[in-house]
């Protein structure tokens, strides 16, 4: 696989990460971390992750699938850590690294830049449920993690067959289907949680719809992000629903 897997994700995922550091920058820095968080879990589901993944000021840790950024950031200021981004999209992994500063390169989570073991953590949040190729991917978060090192989940699992319309391009796994997938990539799981992604502080619903405002003042026009907005809503819809659930899980190498 070279490339997202439609073109609303290409939109999603590409064209509307550099809309949005384009807005975080007319509006403040203080909206960085809360619109590169949105869709990608809340405050207390990165407070779980990062106290499982026991880090400390010089944890070497990978963020793969990081978008522009929100969640590596997060870490960044509150563990006080530097986490590497990895991201498919090119305007996405350099978002990352001008909001944030933080060293960033753009690459697939199945062929990610790295030396073996180069990493003694990692989080991957709302990726595996965007690609087909869920054990490549596993597969390559195992080669670069150290033997004990720690990988931080956030998936969303499908419970019940999903209802229509669908987003474009996602493969949502059972958690069944998950679980056998980390332990085929020799990733033992240690300890899960279903997040619930409304538990941020209220500022940062607020900074982040301020974010999705000012995107679709400058570009609401554009078909693009019509397409990002509905792929987004349906993710949504199914979420309030219940037909999928955040999964949250932390697993170890060995």
């Amino acid at each position: 696989m070279s490339e997202l897997e439609s073109e609303a994700m290409e939109a999603e995922f590409g064209t509307v990460a550099g809309w949005t550091e384009e807005a975080v920058r007319a509006l403040g820095a203080e909206h960085a971390v809360p619109a590169g968080c949105r869709g990608t879990g809340s405050e207390a589901a990165l407070r779980w992750l990062a106290d499982r993944l026991a880090l400390t000021p010089g944890s070497r840790v990978l963020d793969d699938g990081a978008g522009v950024g929100g969640p590596a950031g997060w870490l960044a200021a509150d563990r006080g850590v530097r986490p590497v981004c990895a991201e498919p999209m090119h305007a996405a992994a350099g978002a990352a690294h001008r909001l944030f500063g933080l060293p960033s390169v753009t690459a697939l989570a199945q062929r990610l830049p790295f030396a073996d073991a180069a990493f003694d953590a990692a989080w991957c949040l709302g990726v595996l449920c965007t690609t087909s190729d869920k054990a490549g991917a596993l597969a390559e978060l195992r080669r670069v993690l150290t033997d004990g090192g720690r990988l931080g989940l956030l998936v969303f699992v499908a419970d019940r067959p999903l209802p229509p319309p669908l987003p474009e391009g996602n493969d949502f796994p059972a958690e069944a289907e998950l679980r056998q997938l980390l332990d085929a990539a020799g990733l033992r799981l240690d300890e899960t949680a279903t997040a619930d992604l409304h538990d941020s502080p209220p500022e940062w619903a607020a900074r982040a719809d301020a974010v999705d405002a000012e995107v679709a003042r400058r570009h609401g026009g554009d078909r693009r992000w019509r397409e990002a907005q509905e792929q987004a809503g349906r993710v949504g819809r199914l979420l309030s629903g219940g037909a999928l659930r955040p999964w949250l899980g932390v697993a170890r190498v060995g």
